[in-house]
């Protein structure tokens, strides 16, 4: 009874847990490290898709949005911006505290308050869903950074008309358009693989693509 309650309420697999340990049984699904032995087909499965997306950048996200993976691509088109961060490594290996910290990407993103804008309403989204507690406490610590509306705390529906909203990187000569794709697993019964998420860039200008190009033909 209580598992046919949580699949008929969709709940996040790791909420299912808590309803089966709040009527006195075992949680049913297990949340294993990423790096676990028995993950290893999906670790392979994760490398392949990124491989795939060369020359473009592809990267691998955990549920505290925490890169995990990342092709070579990913390497090459924004290594002149991670070189130039501020910031601690943890911070600099988290997609949204890069966006967001002041001497992150967020320096280099010509269009940042419209795309950070766009971007903080899928972590009210994630938070909303329920299932990730570390998205609240990411959440926070997103809006302890200086500079940021106080509009953006309320979630809202999207405010741009195109049909996707691109990221718009310029540093020095260097001027990239991308915008993404954000993938999930089907089916995942495991907490840790149901928030993982594959994020992939594509150039959203004929100058990106050919940037790109160029960079992956130089290795």
């Amino acid at each position: 009874m209580v598992q046919l309650l949580g699949n008929t309420l969709d709940l996040p697999l790791n909420e299912q847990n808590a309803l089966h340990l709040a009527a006195g049984y075992a949680p049913p699904f297990g949340e294993r490290d990423f790096n676990a032995l028995d993950l290893q087909h999906v670790q392979g499965a994760l490398e392949f898709i990124l491989r795939q997306q060369e020359p473009y950048p592809g990267i691998v996200i955990d549920g505290r949005w925490d890169i995990r993976m990342r092709n070579d691509a990913s390497r090459r088109l924004f290594r002149p911006f991670h070189e130039a961060y501020e910031i601690d490594d943890a911070r600099a290996r988290n997609a949204m505290h890069v966006v967001f910290h002041p001497r992150g990407l967020r320096q280099f993103i010509v269009n940042w308050e419209e795309f950070a804008g766009s971007l903080i309403q899928i972590l009210h989204r994630e938070v909303a869903q329920g299932g990730n507690s570390a998205a609240s406490q990411l959440r926070d610590e997103i809006f302890a950074y200086p500079g940021l509306p106080s509009g953006w705390k309320v979630p809202h529906g999207p405010s741009h008309a195109s049909p996707v909203l691109p990221m718009h990187l310029r540093k020095g000569d260097l001027d990239l358009a991308l915008f993404s794709t954000l993938t999930m697993f089907a089916m995942p019964l495991d907490v840790a693989l149901q928030q993982l998420k594959i994020e992939c860039f594509y150039p959203a200008d004929t100058k990106t693509a050919e940037v790109a190009r160029r960079l992956a033909a130089t290795v």
